[in-house]
């Protein structure tokens, strides 16, 4: 005996099912990729030179090297240096400074203790500004001042553009004893401490 199975015509039917709208994909063009890759490359470019512009014409972090500003500044401190107060007024006592040290052209980090048109006189371990003791209260009391090595005393007059420059730890400080007055455009900033 032969079973048959019953064979329909009929097309089977397909549960309902709920459609989804289709999204429209955009294809990425090769246009706005470049719109992209321009817009990321002009903000780079406005970050770095923002970047340059505050950190050579704004503030600087600088680190002090040596001891010649103790106990002011710490040797291997980290301090900013303020390179726009220039613009806007000139140094004066008693900016602690970053300059161009004009011995041998390094940076070094000193006080302004005369200005343009300032006399100063060292003499038996005080310093006198214009015919005047310096008062010094940054100093530890008791510090001497003395003119360089070969001299007992040293007596001199800031020209125009000069400034007269000392380390807080005077025995231990190469400065304007050494080297004479400093000129204005060897005048980095002053240090923020």
């Amino acid at each position: 005996m032969k079973a048959e199975l019953p064979v329909s015509s009929e097309r089977p039917t397909v549960a309902a099912t709920v459609s989804r709208p289709r999204i429209a994909r955009t294809p990425v063009r090769a246009a706005s990729f470049f719109k992209m890759l321009l817009q990321c490359a002009v903000a780079g470019s406005l970050a770095y030179g923002s970047y340059v512009f505050v950190t050579h014409f704004v503030l600087q972090s600088v680190q002090v090297v040596g001891n010649s500003m103790e106990p002011t500044l710490e040797n291997t401190g980290r301090y900013l240096l303020n390179r726009w107060v220039y613009l806007v007024r000139e140094p004066q006592r008693p900016d602690i400074v970053v300059l161009r040290d004009p011995a041998d052209n390094s940076y070094a980090v000193k006080r302004i203790v005369a200005a343009s048109g300032d006399s100063v006189r060292l003499k038996a371990g005080r310093v006198y500004v214009n015919g005047r003791l310096l008062d010094e209260p940054y100093l530890v009391p008791g510090t001497e001042t003395y003119p360089r090595s070969d001299v007992r005393e040293q007596s001199l007059v800031c020209g125009k553009d000069q400034y007269f420059v000392l380390g807080d730890n005077r025995n231990n400080s190469a400065d304007s004893r050494v080297y004479g007055p400093v000129p204005r455009q060897k005048i980095l900033g002053v240090i923020i401490y």
